[in-house]
């Protein structure tokens, strides 16, 4: 194989492709990426055998058709720091050159043919949505999904089709954040149910650098989900498991609505939070007539305290609420204002942003 690479092209398809390369695992391949150049592109692959990325560079010149298979780090490090415009790749059958203008590496990789097969993106797809629209989405959603858990089905993001729309759903147990996007062509029969997409296969989505235009088609094969979007696919196992009955959760009877300034609430809440501790991880919000303080304290620290003036016409509140899950969803409002909704103190508090996101938060007993 030997081939000659736009550098910035190369080092963007790294940036992707190492992103699911595993730091640890018993089987040394799953560190590496497959290339593999044919007459007028190359393919590049990483997998970790759970999500793959399937990478299609076009902007290269091809001399040898052929396949390497190299470590990843090593490769995107040499990539990153070169000052070369081209790189040219040549390959032996387990090794690499990586020649520059004024440099040289060879680093030594496997076999060719032996690297698992990450799937492709073959046919027509039914599912197509807005890549713009899908990472508002998943931006909207992600930060809510558990980080570590013992319910796999809570590890990634529900994904429910409703006519033209697609609900993008996550939750750790504590929280829930709901996204509505837009289809560009939804599921003519039956849309699938209980579609539960890994957070690394969603994370992954949110990396591909996008255009207006760009469209994600989707397709489902056995217990897989394949996204092509340009000249990438992102394939994945699906997450197995029951996704919680969320609806019945959100909160529909609430009488104390208030309208905040996204901006403002976010100063807010970061400065109330300052002088909380590990033991006191809670800061107080009380709703009165005029005004909404956050305060928040710790017995070996001090207290802090921070008024906004609001309008608002309902019965008095104080309600606790964990100061980071404010802020998560306060840095993913993308409206200038929101509404906050409130039942009683021992019940959930209910963030809308429009009509496209939700965000159910649990409070917190501050004794």
């Amino acid at each position: 194989m030997k081939a000659n690479f736009n550098r910035s092209a190369l080092a963007e398809a790294l940036g992707l492709l190492t992103s699911v390369v595993p730091s640890r695992t018993p089987k040394p391949i799953l560190r590496c990426v497959q290339i593999v150049a044919e007459e007028k592109e190359v393919r590049m692959c990483a997998t970790d055998l759970e999500v793959g990325i399937n990478y299609l560079i076009s902007e290269v010149q091809v001399d040898k058709p052929g396949e390497i298979i190299v470590p990843a780090d090593r490769l995107a490090a040499i990539v990153r720091e070169s000052v070369d415009e081209v790189l040219v790749l040549e390959s032996t059958d387990t090794a690499c050159e990586i020649k520059g203008a004024d440099s040289h590496y060879t680093i030594y990789g496997h076999e060719p043919g032996q690297y698992p097969i990450v799937p492709d993106f073959d046919g027509a797809s039914e599912i197509k949505v807005p890549l713009n629209n899908l990472q508002a989405g998943i931006e909207q959603s992600l930060f809510a999904t558990a980080r570590e858990s013992s319910r796999y089905a809570i590890n990634g993001v529900l994904w429910e089709f409703k006519d033209k729309k697609l609900l993008l759903v996550a939750t750790d147990g504590r929280r829930l954040a709901r996204s509505r996007v837009n289809l560009a062509a939804a599921p003519k029969d039956k849309p699938p149910e209980n579609l539960i997409v890994p957070a690394k296969a969603m994370s992954l989505l949110d990396k591909i650098g996008a255009s207006e235009k760009d469209t994600v088609a989707v397709k489902l094969v056995d217990n897989q989900i394949l996204m092509s979007c340009a000249n990438v696919v992102i394939s994945s196992n699906l997450v197995e498991g029951n996704f919680p009955k969320y609806e019945d959760i959100i909160p529909t009877d609430y009488d104390k609505k208030l309208t905040l300034s996204t901006e403002a609430t976010l100063s807010a809440v970061r400065r109330a939070s300052l002088l909380t501790s590990e033991e006191s991880r809670g800061i107080k919000l009380s709703v009165q007539k005029d005004k909404l303080i956050f305060s928040g304290r710790a017995p070996e620290t001090g207290d802090a305290q921070v008024d906004m003036p609001i309008s608002y016409k309902g019965d008095p509140i104080e309600i606790g609420f964990n100061p980071q899950f404010l802020l998560d969803v306060l840095r993913v409002i993308t409206s200038p204002e929101f509404e906050l909704e409130l039942g009683q103190s021992d019940r959930p508090g209910l963030i809308k942003s429009g009509t496209t996101f939700l965000y159910v938060l649990m409070p917190i007993n501050l004794g």
